[in-house]
C-alpha cells in the first residue's frame, strides 16, 4: 500500500482493516498472491439471470419530464433505452414512478466516468446523498473512496459509481423489490451507456437488483458472474456494501480479497486481444 493510501486510511481509523495478516481460506487461487493464476474468461461462469432486454422504440417527441411522469411505464422504459447520458439523467431527476420520489430532497443518477472501465453499484442514496445529489458521499463513501485508492483506482476516473435505486429509500431502509424493479431501466441505460469491461456489486440488494439473485452475499463471493443484456455481457463480481463494513470491521479482510481478485480479473480483461 502506498503512503498515500495509508494517510486514507490512518485518518479514517481504517488501516489496520486492509492489512491481511492471515491468509485467508483460498477460494480457488487467490489473486492477491504474487503468483496469481490467470481467470481465464471462457471459465466465468453463467449463473446470473438474464434480464431480459427492454425493446427500443423511436422516441415520440416529449420533454424528460412528461416522460417520467406518465402512468404508462411500459412506454418509459421503452423510451429510456435511446436515451443519451443527459436525457437519462434529466428523466431520472424527474422520476415518478415509485413511492421514493414522494420524501426525496432530489434522485441521484450516479458519478463518474461515463467511459469508465470500472462500474460500482451500490443499494441507494443515504441521507447525505439525498441532500448532495452524489452517491457515497458519507462515511461509507469515504471507506468506498479508501477501498478504491487501495487498487489504484480513484472516483472519477475511469470509474463510474451508481445505485440500485435512485432516490433514498425512507429510514436509508433497504429498497424494496418493487422500487428496483422500477428503477431497473435506469440502471440498465447506465450500463448500456457505459458498457464498462467490469461490474462491482455492493451488497445484497445491488445483487438483487442487477443479476436477480437472492442467495446470501457469502454464497455470492469468489464467483466470477455475468450481466447480460441484448448482447453485452460484462463479469460481475459481488462483494460487501462499505456501510456494512463499517459495521462489520472483521469483514474488511474478506472485502480486500474481493477487491485483489476484481483488480486481477480486470488486468486479465484488459491483456485478452
Amino acid at each position: 500500500m502506498s503512503l498515500t493510501r495509508k494517510r486514507i486510511l490512518d485518518e479514517m481509523g481504517l488501516s489496520p482493516q486492509w492489512i491481511l495478516r492471515v491468509r485467508p481460506k483460498p477460494m480457488g487461487d487467490s489473486p492477491c498472491a504474487e503468483t496469481v493464476q490467470t481467470l481465464a474468461m471462457h471459465d466465468v461462469q453463467t449463473e446470473a439471470s438474464q434480464y431480459p432486454v427492454l425493446p427500443g422504440s423511436a422516441p415520440t417527441p416529449a420533454s424528460a419530464e412528461e416522460m417520467a411522469r406518465t402512468d404508462n411505464k411500459h412506454d418509459v422504459l421503452a423510451k429510456v433505452m435511446d436515451m443519451d447520458w443527459p436525457q437519462l439523467r434529466q428523466t431520472i431527476m424527474a422520476c415518478h414512478l415509485c413511492g421514493l420520489c414522494a420524501k426525496r430532497k432530489q434522485a441521484v443518477p450516479g458519478v463518474g466516468d461515463e467511459q469508465a472501465d470500472w462500474l460500482f453499484i451500490g443499494e441507494g442514496p443515504g441521507a447525505e446523498e439525498d441532500a448532495r445529489g452524489e452517491p457515497f458521499v458519507g462515511q461509507a463513501g469515504r471507506l468506498l473512496d479508501a477501498m478504491l485508492a487501495a487498487i489504484d483506482l480513484e472516483r472519477g476516473k475511469n470509474v463510474y459509481i451508481a445505485n440500485a435505486v435512485k432516490c433514498r429509500p425512507p429510514g436509508n431502509r433497504t429498497p424494496e423489490l418493487s422500487e428496483m424493479a422500477a428503477c431497473r431501466p435506469y440502471l440498465q441505460r447506465q450500463i448500456e451507456l457505459l458498457q464498462p469491461k467490469l461490474i462491482v456489486l455492493l451488497g445484497k440488494a445491488a445483487v438483487a437488483a442487477v443479476l436477480g439473485e437472492e442467495g446470501s452475499l457469502a454464497s455470492m463471493r469468489g464467483r466470477s458472474l455475468i450481466y447480460r443484456q441484448g448482447e453485452l455481457e460484462i463479469p460481475t463480481l459481488v462483494t460487501y456494501h462499505p456501510a456494512y463494513l463499517l459495521r462489520n470491521l472483521p469483514d474488511k479482510a474478506k472485502a480486500w480479497e474481493d477487491l485483489c481478485r476484481a483488480r486481477a480479473l480486470m488486468q486479465r480483461i484488459v491483456n485478452t486481444p
